[in-house]
């Protein structure tokens, strides 16, 4: 299985919903709190080009925030591009 890397924050809903998705699914994740440090932030902001949270990536893959994920979910390529 790929790894999976979430850039979250604590008051994310967004993140919250990610988060239950892919724990529902049996996924363990790296979860990283860009809230918290600054240096993160910046992480995310080059990894993604994006502010917003979650950032998700899988693999090295960027799949986008939540609604993407979601997206991939309920479009049947989640799994897929899990195991890839």
């Amino acid at each position: 299985m790929q790894a999976v890397t979430l850039y979250t924050t604590g008051h994310c809903p967004y993140c919250v919903n990610a988060k239950v998705l892919l724990t529902r699914k049996g996924v363990t994740f790296e979860e990283i709190d860009v809230g918290s440090s600054p240096q993160r932030l910046a992480e995310m902001l080059q990894r993604s080009n994006r502010r917003s949270v979650p950032q998700i990536f899988i693999g090295e893959q960027h799949v986008g925030g939540f609604d993407d994920l979601a997206a991939l979910e309920r479009g049947g390529d989640l799994e897929a591009l899990l195991h890839a």
